[in-house]
Formats: structure tokens, C-alpha cells, sequence
């Protein structure tokens, strides 16, 4: 297992991270750095958190009625979580989720992130061998917390541009018809919803076809919910247990059949925090998640800390509001900025990306082209974006960009960037159609300019970037 390859890290996804890291952007200190726009985290409400923390400095101290609670929670602890916190937590779910589905904390468990409760899951549904059905594209990550350790295959549901990669029942049954031909037992089919990286969320009428085609196989669904307080868009979300509500199936056993994960990292932005979340109503499979949950657990004083941020509310209500608000505008910037050099984004309503089609940049219609042009964006441009065959996109030429990890000023630069480096490429067209003797020179000349562009624009970038 240490020596294995199936941890997924030789994916361009993971490699764009480590090209940032050598290099990466200081508005200050390294003007002329990547940019990271490969990083789906949530910086844009970071403040209301710290003014909250700044108004409870009891909270923080932890201290509770004149006296310090420290003692009792720096003491062991057991591994089921402090009943006040996953009291809270199933409020905020119901909250995100406009309270059309009630959630017993008597049925969750919590993890170490949402990377740990997603592997538990599979832990507990799947034997090494058996398959997963996941649409793409869908998260790099999955390759290595859904099959590394828990030896569990992976058969994709293709999906495709010409209907917004929209789950169709056609789809499911050529993934379930390619696992039995691979002699693979198919467990469950695993969705994101909203998903990542598309930022959308799944219809209805989606919903249902995943349900049928569910009770049909005798089959478990897992979603993965962890950007449902990010929907800042109509259409509404709609969980998947809502679904089983509102097709009236609390006795069947599906009903036993499908597991919810959720997380504090995207809807709160605390991804350093590590809480995760597995909601089911299977009793057995909550009480082997349980027992496995001891191998990550939420410290105490992180537990405690969060329930009484969750507990507060007012303030709940006007952060989800106020980010909601923020995630909208700056998902309006960056697509506003793309379509000024004819890039366009799939139409989303959620989460902390956007989905790009920038197949009228490639040479061809091939991954390869793709890995091209995404080599070009990291050296030339200097921003780390992830291209659409890290999430095993069907179709070459789509990348996901972040934009909720920097400030306006950042994002303004990487505009800018991209506008001249597509700009540039359309000059230096002209020149091979014109001079085709001279496409070396041009070439070089190209590669000049964006460099010394990058340094004059970084350089000027505004220092208030914070």
C-alpha cells in the first residue's frame, strides 16, 4: 500500500499545487508568482467569524459562567462527539437545507473532515473489488479517498457539455452495464450535489432517475452535500433526502439505503478545523461508521468552540446570508472577466468554482492539447487552475477556476492575465496566417512579452490585497 500508485498524487490536479507551491503569488513578496485558483476554500466571509470570535472572548478562553470548562474538555473524551455540538450541527443542516428535511443527531457521525467520512462510507458499503458509480467529472480527490484504502473501484457515469453534464438514465445504465462487464459488483452509486467542480446543483427530476435506478439495482446512493450552505443561486437545492421525502419512501428500504456527508470546510470556510459529517438512517451502518470514527476524531475544544458559533442564531442566519451574497458577486467577476476574452463558464449556482470551457484555446481535440494549453496557463500565466481530465471530464478542453480563496485585487490580476494571454494568442494566429516563415520569432517574441507583462502587472498589483 506504501508503495502503491492508486493514492492519485501524480494527478495534474495535485501536480498544479506543487507547481504553486515552488512559486507562489505575493501581491508584495512575489508579484510574479501562480496565482492558486486550484483551491476550492472559502475566504470571503472569513470576517464575520473573527468579528464573532472578537465579541466571545468567554468562547474562546473557555469559560463558561465566571469559571474555565478547559479541564473537562482537555480530559478524554468519548469517541460519539459532545451531544451539544452534534445538536447544533443537525440544526445547520436543517437551516442550509431551508428545513425541508429534519435531521436526528442520534443518526450522525463525526469525522476528521468530510475526505474521512467519505472513506468510512466506503469502508462500510463496499468490499475491496466492488464498484462505485460516480458522474463525471467529479472531485480529483475521490480517486484516492473512495479507493486507496478501502480497495473499492471506481466506474465512471459519463457525462457530457450538450446537456450541462446532467445525470441521465441512460448514462446509469451504460456505467452499471460496464462494471458487470468488468465482473465488478456495483455498491452504490456516489454523487456531490452541488457538485464539484461544476457548481451546480441536481434537478429533480435527476434525483428521481438516481432513486429509481437505486431501488431498481438494490443499490446504496452516498451524497457527498458538503457545498449546500454555498448555494447562493436558483435553482434551490434539494437534498437527496428531501427526494425520498417528497416520494413519500420513509418505510421502504431505500430509505435505509442512502447516507448523507456534510462538512463545515465550504459553507463556514473552515476547511483547517477538520469536521466532517456521515447522516444515515441505517442503524447498523451508523454504528460500524461510529467505531471506525475513533481513527479521526474532532478535538473537543474544536467541538465545543463550533457549538457555540453554531448555537448563535442571528448570527447563523446573516452569515449564510452575507456569503451567499459574497459568492454570488465574485462568481459574477470571474465569469463577467472570462467572457472579456470570449471565455465562457458553465451556468452555476454554487459552490466556490466555475467550470470553464476553453476548448476554442486548444490545438486539438485531444487531452493531450488540454495538458498543452494547461501547462502554458500554469508557466506562461501563472495561475494554477485544474483541468477538466483531473476530474475525468468526458470531453477535453474544460477547466475548474476558483475564485473564493483570494481577494478582488487577485482575482482582478488573473483576469487580466488570462485576457492578455488569450489576446496574445490571437496576435501571434495572425502572424503565423500572415508570415508563416516567422512563427519561431513570433513564438519567442510571445513567450517575451507575457513574461515581462506578468511582472509589470503584478508589480502594480494593488497592496491592499488581504
Amino acid at each position: 500500500m506504501a508503495m502503491c500508485k492508486s493514492h492519485g498524487q501524480d494527478s495534474s490536479y495535485f501536480i498544479g499545487w506543487q507547481e504553486y507551491e515552488k512559486n507562489p503569488y505575493d501581491p508584495i513578496k512575489n508579484p510574479f508568482g501562480i496565482i492558486q485558483m486550484g483551491l476550492a476554500e472559502n475566504q470571503l466571509s472569513f470576517d464575520l467569524v473573527e468579528s464573532w470570535l472578537t465579541r466571545n472572548q468567554d468562547v474562546i478562553q473557555f469559560r463558561e459562567n465566571g469559571g474555565s470548562v478547559f479541564r473537562d474538555l482537555a480530559l478524554f473524551q468519548d469517541y460519539h462527539g459532545l451531544q451539544a455540538f452534534k445538536n447544533v450541527l443537525v440544526a445547520f443542516m436543517a437551516e442550509i437545507r431551508r428545513n425541508k428535511v429534519n435531521f436526528d443527531p442520534k443518526k450522525l457521525v463525526l469525522t476528521a473532515g468530510s475526505t474521512s467520512a467519505n472513506e468510512t462510507l466506503i469502508f462500510c458499503l463496499a468490499e475491496p473489488g466492488e464498484a462505485l458509480l460516480i458522474p463525471t467529472p467529479y472531485y480529483p480527490g475521490f480517486d484516492r479517498d473512495l479507493k486507496w484504502r478501502t480497495g473499492a473501484e471506481i466506474v465512471p457515469i459519463h457525462c457530457y457539455s450538450s446537456n450541462n453534464f446532467r445525470i441521465t438514465e441512460s448514462a446509469l445504465e451504460e456505467a452499471y452495464e460496464q462494471a458487470q462487464r468488468l465482473n465488478l459488483r456495483v455498491k452504490c452509486v456516489f454523487i456531490t450535489n452541488p457538485s464539484n467542480p461544476l457548481g451546480t446543483t441536481m434537478s429533480r427530476d435527476e434525483l428521481n432517475i438516481l432513486i429509481t435506478f437505486a431501488m431498481t439495482k438494490n443499490i446504496h446512493i452516498v451524497s457527498d452535500e458538503i457545498y449546500t450552505g454555498t448555494v447562493f443561486d436558483s435553482p434551490k437545492f434539494i437534498s437527496i433526502m428531501e427526494a425520498l421525502i417528497d416520494r413519500k419512501l420513509e418505510k421502504s428500504e431505500m430509505w435505509n439505503q442512502v447516507h448523507i456527508v456534510s462538512s463545515l470546510s465550504k459553507d463556514l470556510g473552515l476547511p483547517g478545523f477538520r469536521v466532517g459529517m456521515i447522516y444515515s438512517n441505517n442503524e447498523t451502518l451508523i454504528a460500524a461508521a461510529t467505531k471506525m470514527s475513533s481513527f479521526g476524531l474532532i478535538s473537543s475544544q474544536t467541538q465545543y468552540l463550533l457549538s457555540k458559533i453554531l448555537g448563535d442564531k442571528k448570527f447563523i442566519k446573516c452569515y449564510v446570508k452575507e456569503n451567499k451574497k459574497q459568492l454570488k458577486h465574485r462568481r459574477e467577476m470571474l465569469a463577467s472577466g472570462l467572457a472579456n476574452s470570449g471565455i465562457e463558464c458553465l451556468k452555476s449556482n454554487a459552490a466556490l468554482f466555475c467550470f470553464v470551457d476553453m476548448r476554442h484555446l486548444l490545438k486539438s481535440n485531444t487531452f493531450e492539447a488540454e495538458m498543452e494549453l494547461w501547462k502554458k496557463i500554469i508557466s506562461d500565466v501563472g495561475l494554477n487552475v485544474s483541468p477538466g481530465s483531473s476530474c475525468h471530464c468526458s470531453e477535453p478542453g474544460w477547466f475548474r477556476i476558483c475564485f473564493a480563496n483570494m481577494s478582488k485585487e487577485t482575482l482582478d490580476l488573473a483576469m487580466q492575465r488570462i485576457n492578455y494571454f488569450v489576446d496574445s494568442g490571437r496576435e501571434f494566429c495572425r502572424n503565423l496566417q500572415q508570415q508563416p516563415s516567422s512563427v519561431a520569432a513570433a513564438g519567442s517574441r510571445r513567450r517575451r512579452t507575457i513574461a515581462s507583462w506578468v511582472v509589470k502587472l503584478s508589480s502594480g498589483d494593488g497592496r491592499t490585497d488581504r
